[in-house]
């Protein structure tokens, strides 16, 4: 990613290869500034790991709208560079024939890794746990006198995630306050134009996990706000019990999609039902206001303002 945002000039012909969350961010990014960009994907879908499959559908129609190409469930054999230019080669996934193409810029983006360099992990004896370092409910390693947060430790790999636990262990080393943090609210966002973001629960975690669920959408473009801020693409989806109507999941595509997410967060957090949300007043004319419609659908079958 780094690589990408030191290009001095905006490259005529961009291959991004993995579909991911900084693939399609990067990717996103140079398209909207004139890149003819083409994402290669390994998988059938994008976005990477825990967005729902029916958001990336959609997610990835949006994007081609806008120009971007996708090669889904492709295998990259090899780049070549041949003068200023490279040329990318692939075949399907399951073995096929071979395709090329040249390329202005290739950018590699097919995962990302712990930071563990240099840390003396080994040197200490700090106990890992695969690629991840050991820890209690605490934060606390092996060693009394090291903790460790972030990247390093299970959960997911994400700033406000890190910045939250730094948080609950400085507050445990200074007053003994027990650490608390549900990694399943823990907000997801993909920095694209539209965002998407979600909390919680996918379709398929609960279909997963046998959990009878509810499910209501609705779209921005039954949202006035979004029509007069020309930003009416995208949907908010809400999953609930389907017994007890408690929020599972969120999932949000629209242009600020980051910011909707945290009354989502809260609510999840705090044990909301998908009716809470249904009848707690927004104010008008407002984004948030989908989000209530997506609540209404969940919890009743219908909404005030659907199309």
């Amino acid at each position: 990613s780094t690589g990408a945002l030191d290009l001095e000039k905006v490259p005529e012909k961009l291959t991004v290869i993995g579909g991911g969350v900084i693939g399609l961010e990067l990717g996103s990014v140079w398209s909207r500034l004139g890149s003819e960009v083409t994402v290669v994907e390994f998988l059938d879908s994008i976005g990477g790991i825990g967005i729902d499959s029916e958001v990336a559908k959609q997610f990835m129609a949006i994007l081609k709208k806008q120009g971007m190409q996708f090669k889904m469930k492709t295998k990259v054999t090899g780049v070549a560079k041949k003068g200023a230019k490279c040329t990318v080669s692939s075949e399907a996934a399951a073995g096929g024939s071979p395709e090329s193409w040249d390329s202005d810029v290739v950018l590699v983006c097919v995962g990302r890794r712990e930071f563990r360099d240099n840390l003396g992990l080994e040197t200490v004896g700090v106990e890992l746990e695969g690629k991840k370092v050991k820890v209690d409910h605490h934060y606390r390693t092996n060693i009394p006198s090291i903790y460790a947060i972030g990247d390093i430790v299970k959960g997911p790999m994400l700033a406000h995630k890190a910045e939250d636990e730094g948080c609950l262990v400085s507050e445990y080393l200074a007053t003994g306050k027990e650490p608390h943090l549900d990694y399943n609210c823990v907000p997801s966002v993909v920095y694209t134009h539209p965002e998407v973001a979600w909390v919680g629960k996918t379709e398929e975690d609960l279909k997963k996990e046998g959990v009878a669920f509810k499910k209501g959408k609705y779209v921005f473009g039954a949202n006035s706000r979004a029509k007069a801020n020309q930003e009416d693409v995208g949907f908010v989806k809400v999953l609930s019990d389907k017994q007890t109507d408690k929020l599972l999941g969120v999932h949000i595509v629209n242009a600020i999609a980051g910011e909707l997410i945290g009354e989502a967060c809260i609510a999840i957090e705090y044990g909301a039902a998908s009716e809470d949300i249904a009848r707690v007043c927004h104010a008008h004319p407002t984004l948030s206001e989908a989000l209530k419609g997506a609540a209404q659908m969940t919890a009743f079958g219908k909404a005030i303002n659907s199309p």
